[in-house]
């Protein structure tokens, strides 16, 4: 983890989503949401730069999108 100004306001965006996905999961009792909602909030501790911080998410993004497609 890095100090950077940038990475650690970028880093709050993640988490902020993970944050309101896992409490509207718990709500609606939706287990994709919680599962992406708790990796939105848990990732950026595990991503040394700003780059895999951007990809992480958009994997995490695109698996919930899939999973929600999927009608889970």
């Amino acid at each position: 983890m890095t100090l950077d100004p940038t990475w650690l306001f970028v880093s709050l965006i993640p988490g902020g989503v993970g944050f309101v996905l896992f409490v509207y999961g718990r709500k609606q009792q939706r287990w994709p949401h919680m599962i992406a909602g708790l990796l939105f909030m848990v990732y950026p501790y595990f991503t040394p730069g700003l780059v895999s911080l951007v990809a992480v998410g958009a994997v995490v993004g695109l698996a919930l999108w899939g999973a929600v497609r999927q009608g889970w």
